[in-house]
């Protein structure tokens, strides 16, 4: 829950060199023109909140790109064609900005709500573009339909959302228009400019077409926030997952007014930490593929209750640390729009989250499926390294899950849980009929799948999980 902060308006000292310094001031009201008190404001760096008058001041620089706001819970995202839009440019006239933000009251209770995580859509091209138009969009835009009977819904795009082709960007931003929902969107390493000299010029192209690359808003109890934490390093193609001091300074603040133990999601593209090491055998994590000061991250959301919702690995997997539970979402864009399985077998899909006040619920949602759809089964024989066993590829479990099977009707326990590669991704990816497009691509590792050994007498199999919040998904094979 958020606190609301009681006092005048509050302004953080900064350097008033009148070279550098603007001031910016406005007001937040709702559609009506009422007052709206206690809502924070922020250019990025530092944060205040609203007067009983709904105004703020605020000291600034010029090198803030952004003044925005905290979007209070109850009122609806602001968004252009559903683009979240909650921030307006700084244009500074004699030192000084006014910005005056208007929100709008919703119809419906957000105590209850819906979001929806894409990661990775990653298009280069319009065959790509196309992909997501007639894949993930229909399929997103039907769902939300159907959820927003019930309960507000809005969405995360939590980066790559092209692919080092700024041209394209239109067409996602088309894609996001045909959604139906009001999308946050993050920053990734794809979304970046390279070959320029420091982290802070390479998100130039993302702010100017996605504005703030962090920030925060609010849904019923729930405290969202959006980190960048791809870290540009040099010339060339070189990032890492780390988040820097200005992040963190402004992170302390906004955290200020969230009530421990509230719910609290951070979005940001790379994870937080990933087991790849452990499945690969690596003697080191790779500084591209986990945050690398993320110690100082769940030192700040320790009093929390925290989600991480990340993307970048094109694969799925569920990282619980402490009190932290970390998302990786497998990619919109499966195999690079060649395939629609990710490279650990995890289907072209998207997170879907249920929250409702104080609790959150969650499963991953394939592309043209339904939501029972969370297993893929292996007769015998899909596994030449285990000829006689049956496989189940469970992409969305952790340790809370129970995977176990049944032999002729008969309860034979857990299957035993192995780290290997996922079948079907290996016979497209290795097999003749592989596409030549993008041959780097391959099959990855994973530790979701699950093998049994049935007696060579038996004649069927059947297949139970049960996952963390008690849903069961079945399935019965007949035995080769």
């Amino acid at each position: 829950m958020v606190l609301l902060l009681t006092g005048a308006v509050g302004v953080f000292a900064q350097a008033k060199s009148p070279s550098v310094h603007v001031l910016l001031k406005g007001k937040v009201t709702d559609s009506n023109g009422k007052p709206l008190p206690q809502v924070a404001v922020t250019d990025g760096a530092n944060i205040v909140w609203t007067s009983q008058a709904g105004e703020y001041r605020l000291e600034s620089t010029r090198e803030a790109m952004f003044v925005y706001i905290t979007i209070p819970a109850g009122y609806e995202i602001p968004a252009a064609d559903n683009m979240a839009l909650f921030y307006k440019e700084i244009k500074p006239v004699n030192g000084v900005f006014t910005a005056h933000f208007v929100l709008r009251k919703m119809k419906q209770d957000d105590l209850k709500h819906y979001a929806l995580v894409w990661a990775d859509p990653q298009i280069n091209n319009q065959e790509e573009a196309n992909q997501l138009l007639t894949t993930a969009v229909p399929d997103t835009r039907a769902l939300a339909m159907q959820l927003s009977k019930d309960a507000p819904v809005h969405g995360i795009a939590a980066g790559d959302l092209s692919w080092d082709a700024p041209p394209i960007i239109p067409e996602y931003r088309k894609a996001i228009k045909e959604t139906g929902v009001p999308f946050f969107q993050v920053l990734g390493n794809h979304d970046m400019d390279i070959n320029v000299r420091t982290d802070e010029q390479s998100d130039s192209t993302f702010r100017k077409s996605m504005g703030p690359t962090w920030y925060s808003f609010n849904r019923g109890k729930a405290h969202y926030i959006v980190l960048d934490n791809v870290f540009y390093y040099s010339d060339g193609y070189n990032y890492m997952g780390y988040i820097t001091e200005k992040q963190f300074k402004w992170l302390e603040q906004d955290l200020r007014s969230v009530k421990s133990g509230a719910l609290v999601f951070v979005s940001m593209h790379i994870s937080a930490y990933t087991n790849e090491k452990a499945r690969t055998k690596a003697a080191t994590d790779h500084p591209g593929d986990v945050t690398v000061n993320r110690k100082f991250l769940y030192k700040l959301l320790k009093p929390f209750q925290a989600h991480f919702l990340t993307g970048h690995t094109h694969y799925n997997e569920n990282i619980i640390h402490d009190n932290i539970y970390e998302h990786i979402h497998a990619a919109v864009c499966g195999t690079w729009w060649i395939s629609p399985l990710c490279g650990d077998g995890t289907p072209r899909g998207y997170g879907v989250y249920t929250i409702n006040g104080d609790s959150v619920s969650w499963y991953y949602k394939t592309v043209g499926e339904g939501k029972d759809y969370q297993m893929k089964v292996y007769n015998k024989g899909a596994y030449k390294n285990k000829p006689n066993d049956i496989a189940v590829n469970v992409w969305n479990q952790d340790n809370a899950w129970k995977v176990e099977w049944y032999e002729d009707g008969v309860y034979k326990g857990a299957m035993r849980q192995e780290t290997d590669y996922d079948a079907s991704v290996v016979a497209f990816l290795t097999g003749p009929n592989r596409p030549a497009k993008y041959p780097w691509a391959r099959p990855l590792l994973t530790d979701h799948l699950f093998f049994a050994t049935p007696s060579p007498q038996a004649t069927t199999a059947r297949i139970e999980v049960t996952d963390r919040f008690g849903n069961k998904y079945k399935e019965e094979i007949e035995l080769k």
